[in-house]
């Protein structure tokens, strides 16, 4: 069963149970993937990633100008796709897999890091989010 269709039962069983938070959340969310999948590209992952990353953005600007009230449910929402995303890597296995390819791609300082997190990226297979992976990035080619 592909994201898309998880989602729209999602939303159909939602609906039925009368939860119109979740159903409006979903829908945006569905709205989203139909969209991507219109347009041929068939990532869904990406789309979930944008969209929580939308959230969750959304909800740091809310809570930094003292509207707590308004980042509530943007953060349902981030978190609510974010169920849909693949298990995250923990620090220490993201730390075992910068190290990896920092020895495959034979880094040897900061002007490596573009390469290196590109090749991160790739292995973490969407596990993994971008801050995360270039503060590790950073911290191991600062270490060499």
């Amino acid at each position: 069963m592909s994201i898309l269709e998880r989602v729209q039962a999602d939303v159909t069983a939602a609906r039925k149970a009368g939860d119109k938070q979740r159903v409006g959340a979903l829908q945006l969310v569905l709205s989203e993937l139909q969209k991507d999948a219109k347009e041929g590209k068939g990532d869904e992952l990406a789309v979930l990633r944008r969209e929580r990353k939308r959230r969750e953005e959304s909800a740091d600007t809310y809570e930094q100008n003292d509207r707590p009230e308004l980042a509530v449910p943007e953060r349902y929402e981030a978190e609510l796709i974010g169920a849909y995303l693949p298990q995250e890597l923990g620090d220490d296995e993201l730390r075992v897999l910068v190290g990896d390819v920092i020895a495959e791609t034979g880094a040897t300082g900061q002007k490596d890091m573009g390469r290196v997190m590109q090749a991160v990226i790739l292995a973490a297979d969407g596990r993994a989010d971008g801050r995360r992976v270039s503060g590790l990035v950073k911290e191991a080619l600062a270490a060499l």
